[in-house]
């Protein structure tokens, strides 16, 4: 159980967990080392399943051997279009075993989408989950004419298809089985052949702005990257990690498949991203990263949790809050904390904290990290006060992840840590811009060497496009994204995600978009939470029939109106906004004005909703 006043740096592993100087060639001495012991979980059907990392190896190879089977070979790519299920992992594992390359696809991208990226990383085998990712692919496949064939995950409903380019994954693995009989040393001498500046894996940027770039990383720089990051971050084989954030992602990839192939830790995978919030209390991770949207959600449910308690819970709470921020407060000043006020804690704690903590599915966790997008510093410290230490990270697609992170001993909210011991990283004189250069940083975008140098230069620091600065202790701040930065009609400049970031504390707002480029004040777009807010109205018999009309409400209006009051008062005149306009429909990952990841796409919001942001300004 994590102690706040005694935390210390981040654990190091030790220099080498397994050998191997690529991906394949790392899992397989895993399985040999690790051979009975339990890797993989998911639930089905109710039931936890276990995967050994025996039985994951031979899931592989039967999945490479078929392939092999298919005349897929080193320099070939093969992409996956599916959630994040352990099928993933086992294709994923193959292909790199098999020496070709690995690319990911949204599940929610469109045909289209599957279309472009199948195309421009000549994809000859293409992986999906089920029936509604089949039909993207066989809608498009007439345009693909490198796509060999079509492996299905889960084949519930196409029992009567009689497709030759389609098969079914158990299909492909018999076809594998056929194949190691007749070929039974052909699987280690593919992973034998296969060079650590191979390619390895493709990882597409959300295409934000223009179509998605595919970001090429080779086998020597992710191997150097995992043994780097575990010399920072120490995982073992007791961590119990989640995994549940889309695997094309590479905060997933990265740092939660390959990451727990190469420490050991088990890897267990939700039911669906639904089930996120009950998942976590039965697997209770020990180490757990995850976006802020995650960390906000659980925030919400809890201030709500609280605002229906009985009176006397709601003083418990408050008091033990107010402790944990006294111990929080207290490291985070890098002061000692009496032992009057650890003792108080501990009654915090007993009495109220950790209930706190086993309802999100925190109890067990030594820290938890966060990244991919900025989150409100406030957020951290509510986290710090329940005694559980959260730690933000930095990284990038470009970086391979993680290439910033807060030290265990020294916490700034609001920063992004120091500069991980792989890697440089400093911010440009002129531009301000934050730049990286190490082992870690890409071998360029697929097809696109204009846009490669554009963004490595001469010089080999990588443009990450994020504007900061860093203090004198050599911890770095994002103050924005280049791109994203608001001058005024006044000529004031203004970093819009900081004034965001605070309203997202709110657990009646789950995102929001400042405006005001060259305009005379600022406004904003902003996205209320459904669950929450439904709840408020119920709760004063407000009248609503479905999300349109909840966001239509003057009472539902009022309520944002006051949370965006509060954060004004914490920002300049300028700075402040004067008028917003709540989205009338309720967005998810399938929809285009948010990423993979959960966040608004800034330049496609202000586009689609222009005519609501000029009435703003009438």
């Amino acid at each position: 159980m994590p102690n706040l006043w005694n935390v210390t740096d981040l654990q190091p592993g030790p220099a080498l967990v397994i050998p191997g100087d690529t991906l394949p060639a790392m899992f397989w001495q895993g399985v040999a080392t690790r051979g009975d012991g339990t890797w993989l979980r998911q639930k089905e059907f109710g039931v936890w399943r276990s995967w050994s990392w025996n039985q994951t190896a031979q899931a592989v190879r039967e999945i490479a051997h078929g392939l092999m089977s298919l005349g897929f070979g080193r320099g070939d790519t093969a992409s996956i279009q599916s959630n994040t299920v352990v099928e993933w992992v086992l294709a994923d594992l193959a292909i790199l075993s098999c020496g070709g390359v690995s690319s990911g696809i949204y599940p929610t991208d469109a045909a289209s989408q599957t279309q472009y990226l199948c195309e421009d990383s000549r994809t000859s085998v293409l992986f999906v989950e089920d029936e509604e990712q089949l039909d993207k692919a066989l809608e498009v496949r007439s345009q693909l004419p490198l796509l060999r064939r079509i492996v299905v995950f889960d084949m519930e409903g196409l029992s009567d298809l009689a497709d030759p380019m389609v098969m079914g994954l158990d299909a492909l693995r018999s076809l594998g089985r056929e194949h190691l009989a007749s070929h039974p040393d052909a699987l280690e001498r593919c992973v034998a052949a296969v060079q650590p500046d191979d390619l390895a894996i493709l990882v597409y940027t959300s295409g934000t702005t223009g179509r998605p770039k595919g970001a090429m990383h080779l086998h020597r720089s992710l191997v150097t990257w995992l043994r780097a990051i575990n010399e920072l971050v120490g995982q073992t084989e007791d961590d119990e990690r989640m995994c549940f954030l889309p695997l094309c992602h590479v905060a997933e990839r990265t740092g939660g498949e390959y990451f727990a192939m190469y420490t050991g830790a088990k890897l267990n995978f939700v039911e669906n991203p639904d089930t996120v919030p009950e998942n976590v209390r039965e697997i209770a991770p020990t180490v757990f990263t995850a976006v802020p949207r995650v960390w906000e959600k659980f925030y919400s449910a809890v201030t709500i949790a609280v605002r229906e308690a009985s009176r006397l819970q709601q003083l418990v709470y408050g008091w033990a809050l107010g402790v944990g921020r006294q111990v929080a407060d207290r490291v985070l000043a890098q002061q000692p904390v009496p032992a009057t006020l650890k003792a108080r804690f501990m009654v915090a704690r007993w009495l109220s904290l950790d209930n706190v903590r086993k309802m999100i599915g925190i109890h067990r966790a030594r820290f938890l990290l966060t990244g991919a997008a900025p989150i409100s510093p406030d957020l951290i410290r509510w986290y710090l006060s329940l005694g559980v230490p959260m730690f933000e990270v930095w990284g990038m697609t470009e970086t391979a992840g993680l290439s910033t992170s807060m030290q265990g001993s020294r916490i700034k909210p609001g920063s992004i840590g120091k500069a991980a011991p792989f890697n440089e990283v400093r911010i440009d004189s002129a531009t301000g811009e934050i730049l990286v250069r190490g082992p870690n940083v890409f071998a360029g975008y697929l097809n696109l060497p204009e846009k490669t140098a554009e963004t490595i230069d001469k010089d080999g620091w990588l443009h990450t496009g994020d504007v900061g600065t860093v203090d004198e202790e050599g911890y770095f701040r994002i103050t924005d994204r280049m791109k994203d930065i608001i001058i005024t009609a006044g000529g004031k400049n203004v970093t819009p995600s900081e004034w965001e970031n605070e309203l997202k504390f709110s657990p009646y707002v789950t995102d929001a978009v400042v405006i005001g480029d060259k305009r005379a004040y600022l406004t904003a777009l902003v996205m209320i939470d459904q669950e929450n807010v439904e709840r408020f109205a119920q709760e004063r018999d407000i009248p609503f029939s479905n999300y349109t009309s909840l966001t239509r409400s003057p009472e539902v209006r009022a309520l944002v109106q006051g949370e965006i009051d509060k954060v004004n008062k914490k920002f300049a005149r300028v700075e402040q906004i004067k008028k917003f306009h709540l989205l009338e429909t309720q967005l998810t990952a399938e929809d285009e004005e948010l990423t993979p990841t959960m966040k608004l796409k800034r330049k496609l919001v202000q586009t689609k909703y222009a005519p609501q942001i000029e009435a703003m300004y009438q």
